[in-house]
C-alpha cells in the first residue's frame, strides 16, 4: 500500500486548550482516512493573544502541554506526526534541566517537531527565515523577530512514510533551503504555514508548486485558514503537491483535512527521466 499524507488546516486562536482539542479531532479524521503522516499548521497551538514566551516549553519537556499532546497523538493513532510549529524556549539538543541553554531574551524558537508512531521525537527544525515585513492588510506590519529567535540548522529525517525535509512558512521564499533538503535526499517536504490572506492570494500556490517541481519532491503544505481577530486573516488553501507540480488535494478556508497518496515509484520515475541531481552546476 502507498502511504497516505495528510495536511491539517486550522483557524487557531489564543487558547491552547481549545486549539489542541480542535487539532485532536482533525488528526483523528486524518487517521480515519488512512493517513500515515500528518502535518499540522504553523502556530497550531496558539496564534494570537499573549506573547509566545508565555506558551514556551523547554525542548523535551515531558509535562509540556504541546509536546505531550503531539507525542500522545502520534502514539494513539500510530502515525508520523509533524507538529507544525511549537514555541520552544530552549535551543535544539539541550537538556530540559540545562537552564544555561534557555533563550535569555524572552523570545522562543518556532520549532517543527516530528514524532514517530511510538510517540518518540525524531527531529526538530527551527524556522530559519523570520517574517519581518509590511503587508497591505489590516495588521500591516509583521515582526516575528520580536517574538522568535531564528534557527540555523537544515533538517532532513528518515520516517516510516519517507525521507522528510522540514521547512516553515516564510522559508518558502528562499529556494536555497529547499535545494539543500533535495541534496540531503528529501522525498517529502513539509510546509506548515500561516500565510496572510494578501500574500497567500498572490504567491502561495506558485511558490509551493515551484518548490515541488524544482526539487522533484512531494510537498505537504498545512496552513492556517480564516479570520483570527479583527486584524489577522490567513489564506488557507492547504494542499498536497506531487513532484511534477500536480495538486493532488486542496482545501479552501476553515478547518479541514486534505489527504493524498505518496507514490515513491512515481517520484523515482520523474527523477530518472529528468535527473536534476546529476545536472546541478551551481552551489
Amino acid at each position: 500500500m502507498k502511504p497516505v499524507l495528510a495536511a491539517v488546516q486550522m483557524v487557531s486562536g489564543p487558547d491552547v486548550g481549545e486549539n489542541l482539542a480542535v487539532a485532536a479531532e482533525l488528526i483523528a479524521e486524518a487517521a480515519s482516512r488512512g493517513a500515515g503522516l500528518v502535518l499540522l499548521p504553523e502556530v497550531f497551538a496558539a496564534l494570537e493573544g499573549e506573547p509566545m514566551r508565555s506558551h514556551g516549553e523547554r525542548e523535551g519537556a515531558a509535562d509540556g502541554p504541546i509536546q505531550s499532546f503531539l507525542s500522545g497523538q502520534a502514539r494513539r493513532h500510530g502515525i508520523v506526526l509533524v507538529g507544525g510549529t511549537a514555541p520552544l524556549s530552549s535551543r535544539p539538543g539541550t537538556a530540559e534541566a540545562d537552564a544555561g541553554h534557555l533563550i535569555g531574551d524572552g523570545r522562543v524558537r518556532a520549532a517543527s517537531l516530528v514524532y514517530d508512531a511510538a510517540g518518540e521525537l525524531l527531529a526538530r527544525y527551527d524556522k530559519i527565515h523570520l517574517f519581518d515585513v509590511v503587508v497591505e492588510d489590516r495588521q500591516a506590519r509583521y515582526s516575528e523577530s520580536l517574538s522568535y529567535e531564528a534557527g540555523s540548522e537544515v533538517v532532513c529525517v528518515e520516517t516510516a512514510a519517507g525521507r522528510l525535509g522540514l521547512s516553515v512558512c516564510y522559508d518558502l521564499r528562499f529556494p536555497e533551503l529547499y535545494r539543500q533538503l533535495f541534496r540531503l535526499g528529501a522525498e517529502i517536504i513539509t510546509v506548515p504555514a500561516a500565510f496572510t490572506a494578501v500574500t497567500g492570494a498572490a504567491h502561495w500556490e506558485s511558490l509551493l508548486r515551484a518548490r515541488a517541481i524544482e526539487n522533484q519532491c512531494y510537498l505537504i503544505a498545512a496552513a492556517q485558514g480564516g479570520r483570527h481577530g479583527p486584524d489577522r486573516e490567513t489564506w488557507g488553501h492547504s494542499m498536497i503537491i506531487d513532484p511534477w507540480g500536480g495538486i493532488l488535494a486542496e482545501l479552501g478556508k476553515g478547518p479541514g483535512v486534505a489527504t493524498a497518496e505518496f507514490d515513491l515509484q512515481h517520484l523515482r520515475a520523474i527523477r530518472r527521466r529528468m535527473p536534476v541531481a546529476d545536472h546541478l552546476r551551481l552551489i
